[in-house]
């Protein structure tokens, strides 16, 4: 019997088609209660660990250091591994034949969940990609103007801004995002810069960045910047999935996404998005010939890749959509908001602010006269070996680096309890003589 593309790839979703070994585990039925706000919900810890069974954690350590990428929920890496299967087996076969609908179906998924249409969209192997493609081939710089980046952007869009110069013949100007931040602080800051630089006519901005997880008020921002005749590049790879949000609640003409971090797809999926209408101010990725220069996909051009995470997002998205973003969004902000209390009480400096809107889940925290690089990279250290709490030192934010602290869905309100009598400890440690 032959199947057609679409039973085939219902077959692989139903486990028909190439059901891996384990593929026996079976996590529970996952029933999100109706009616009841998501503020609520975030305190409901027996709801929680109903959550928490649906991903496979080490139970060697505490894991806080959930903003590199996300794990699978269950149902999503059991989804994945007959999709590893369903292409180990069809080989070229399907990605010459069925892969390329598919990842249009994907897209079309996508674009209903961001709030915006498959034509805007373009796959890429993750926020990375997708950001240094749209900076590198911003194609409206001319000698003489100015790009421009803050202290906390992602380091590897400062480095492709930094490249500029030797590619366009701009300048760069590098601004200081204000410590402690405020809303109106951070939209003083971005005024004054561009004010201050009437040159500048690229912005890279961070949604939320991932040094210390500050949410900026992004709306606000590309509106002053168009202003002023500024594109602005949006990276949202940490917000989305994280927060709870559009494409239209960010009135951005450009945006980088990741997938594998807070919409639990498998590791190398992400995308970029440039609005209708904007397309022709980013050139072709090396003049790529394999799409027409008016397809958003000749903006990218990844080779033969791993497309089994692409087959599977629909899984992800599913799980997402279940739980639905406001849910995630309070669970998280309720996680770090418990841990941050007994920051404040302890004295520790926390670097996002508790101002409604401007932070999510990841947070990131300085211990008293600790700010160098070896500094926060032996408290990260110490807690991983005294406490079993595994987080990560971050670097790059002129007021000294810091210990970032992510949880995850599956993250417990003891989990964070536990950090918190970490921290003391830390703190009762540091003033012994």
């Amino acid at each position: 019997m032959v199947l057609s593309r679409r039973r085939i790839f219902a077959a692989a979703a139903a486990g028909v088609v190439a059901r891996p070994s384990g593929a026996s585990y079976a996590a529970e039925t996952l029933t999100v209660p109706v009616g009841v706000a998501p503020e609520r919900l975030a305190r409901d810890e027996r709801f929680w660990a109903a959550v928490a069974r649906q991903f496979r954690v080490s139970p060697d350590f505490v894991n806080l250091e959930n903003g590199y990428y996300g794990i699978m929920p269950e149902p999503v890496r059991r989804a994945y591994h007959r999709n590893v299967d369903l292409l180990n087996e069809r080989s070229s076969h399907l990605l010459r034949t069925e892969y390329k609908p598919r990842a249009d179906e994907v897209r079309d998924r996508i674009a209903a969940v961001l709030g915006a249409t498959r034509d805007e969209i373009a796959l890429t192997r993750g926020g990375t990609e997708a950001l240094q493609n749209l900076i590198a081939g911003y194609r409206r710089l001319r000698p003489g103007d100015a790009v421009m980046y803050a202290d906390l952007d992602y380091h590897s869009g400062q480095y492709v801004m930094n490249w500029l110069p030797a590619r366009r013949g701009v300048t760069v100007e590098r601004i200081v995002m204000p410590e402690p931040a405020t809303r109106q602080a951070v939209l003083d800051t971005y005024e004054r810069a561009l004010r201050r630089y009437p040159k500048v006519r690229l912005l890279l901005l961070s949604h939320m960045n991932n040094r210390t997880g500050l949410v900026t008020p992004v709306r606000q921002i590309v509106a002053m910047a168009r202003e002023r005749g500024v594109d602005v590049i949006v990276d949202a790879a940490h917000s989305w999935g994280q927060l709870d949000f559009t494409i239209g609640d960010l009135g951005a003409d450009f945006g980088v996404f990741s997938l594998h971090k807070w919409m639990g797809v498998p590791l190398g999926a992400g995308f970029l998005y440039i609005r209708e209408g904007r397309l022709d101010d980013i050139d072709l990725l090396y003049a790529d010939e394999t799409y027409p220069a008016s397809d958003i996909r000749s903006r990218v051009h990844s080779g033969t890749m791993d497309v089994a995470p692409f087959l599977t997002v629909d899984a992800a998205l599913d799980f997402h959509e279940q739980l639905g973003a406001p849910v995630k969004q309070a669970r998280l902000r309720f996680l770090r908001d418990r841990w941050v209390r007994r920051a404040h009480e302890l004295g520790v400096r926390v670097l996002t602010p508790d101002e409604p809107g401007m932070y999510g889940g990841i947070t990131a925290f300085r211990m008293p006269g600790r700010v160098s690089k070896a500094d926060n990279l032996a408290i990260a250290e110490e807690l991983m070996t005294r406490h079993r709490i595994f987080t990560v030192a971050r670097s790059g934010m002129s007021g000294g680096d810091a210990v970032r602290v992510t949880p995850a869905l599956f993250t417990s309100a003891d989990d964070v309890d536990r950090l918190g009598a970490a921290l003391r400890d830390l703190g009762t440690r540091a003033r012994r003589p």
